[in-house]
């Protein structure tokens, strides 16, 4: 199998990232100035606009026979994946010497798609849906927003063998069995409601399984597979199932990382080495490990209060609170807060972050039911 080594990697990456982008609210007055950056290299080209008329672009690169695409933010609050393709272009503009040949391999053998921010409008909102309201991973058949036809169209204008499709993830999915938050999370989704194991999610499950192995030498234990129960209406299914091989990649929680600088870094090695090994392989049948991969469990919480207190009618119990943070733009500002997730006992769930709250009466912490 074709790994990416990681010597002098690392340091390329802290030294080289895309540091202009950062946050969890990423916007297409972030990302213009370093598409107007990129060089030569690159074919940049405006594609369309979203549904409140901001530009929506598409950057290429490699002249290769293996045709890759990708696109991010269909969901506009999900930008980790927006953030490691910046970090990969850093790394196709400037690779250090130790990985000169993988790049070279890449652009020599493939030609790669990148949309970037495909939902503009709801970055600005913070929301997974467009600006009428329309999640875009549920339009894939009726594609009643125009980002949605317009992702049609250059898939199938372009008729790539592989996809990538990325999302970000809720900080509540852990690795099933574990303590550990899933801080990657893969997919190959599902053709039809019986999760058929046909020969192209074989080839898709083949690459997931090279990317968890490189994964692993650096979050063991962290990653995560999501489930593969089929959406009639979801973007990742029914590319698979048009025959279009589609890798979902869903950025998740790491320790104190609310704002997935962190989380980007292991995005960004996914993605290189899912597209070095689809560059590089003979043949993509070693599909079985796939399985081994944990699922996702919905057992982590941002923080536990143990023990808290509840009056009521003049009664005093005792609860454990689940808190998940939550993000809303106020006033322009991407703000975040505590929401209940869970309450009860939580002695199953997980949580880096556990407070012994006997001493507190609930209504001393400013938490949201929603």
């Amino acid at each position: 199998m074709n790994i990416v080594q990681l010597n002098n990697l690392e340091d390329w990456y802290l030294a080289s990232f895309e540091s202009q982008l950062k946050g969890r609210q990423i916007l297409f007055e972030d990302i213009h100035p370093l598409i107007n950056n990129l060089s030569s290299k690159f074919k940049k080209e405006q594609i369309g606009f979203s549904e409140n008329n901001i530009p929506i672009y598409k950057i290429s690169i490699g002249l290769g026979p293996i045709k890759i695409f990708s696109w991010s933010q269909m969901h506009g609050n999900e930008s980790t994946g927006t953030k490691a393709i910046f970090d990969l272009f850093k790394l196709f503009e400037t690779p250090p010497s130790s990985h000169k040949h993988y790049i070279e391999t890449i652009l020599t053998n493939c030609t790669l798609q990148f949309i970037i921010l495909l939902n503009p409008d709801g970055a600005i909102n913070f929301t997974r849906e467009n600006a009428q309201n329309i999640d875009l991973n549920r339009d894939a058949v009726d594609k009643k927003a125009v980002e949605s036809k317009l992702l049609r169209k250059h898939l199938d204008d372009f008729k790539p063998q592989f996809c990538f499709n990325l999302h970000d993830q809720r900080s509540i999915f852990n690795v099933e069995g574990t303590s550990n938050p899933a801080t990657i999370s893969f997919l190959a989704p599902s053709e039809d409601v019986e999760r058929t194991l046909t020969e192209g999610r074989k080839e898709t499950m083949s690459v997931i399984v090279a990317m968890n192995r490189l994964l692993q030498q650096l979050i063991p234990n962290q990653i995560g597979r999501y489930t593969d129960e089929f959406y009639p209406t979801a973007t990742g299914d029914n590319f698979q199932k048009l025959g279009y091989n589609t890798i979902l990649i869903e950025a998740g929680h790491f320790k104190n990382d609310y704002d997935r600088e962190i989380t980007r870094k292991y995005n960004f090695y996914a993605l290189l080495q899912g597209i070095y090994f689809i560059s590089t392989a003979s043949s993509f049948k070693n599909y079985k490990p796939y399985f081994q991969i944990p699922n996702n469990d919905k057992m982590f919480l941002d923080i536990i209060y143990k023990n808290i207190q509840v009056v009521e009618n003049n009664e005093t119990t005792k609860t454990d609170l689940g808190i998940q943070f939550k993000f809303k733009v106020i006033n322009g500002k991407l703000v975040r807060y505590e929401a209940i997730e869970q309450t009860g006992d939580l002695s199953d769930y997980y949580s880096d972050n556990v407070v012994n709250a006997e001493k507190l009466n609930i209504n001393e912490l400013k938490l949201s039911n929603s």
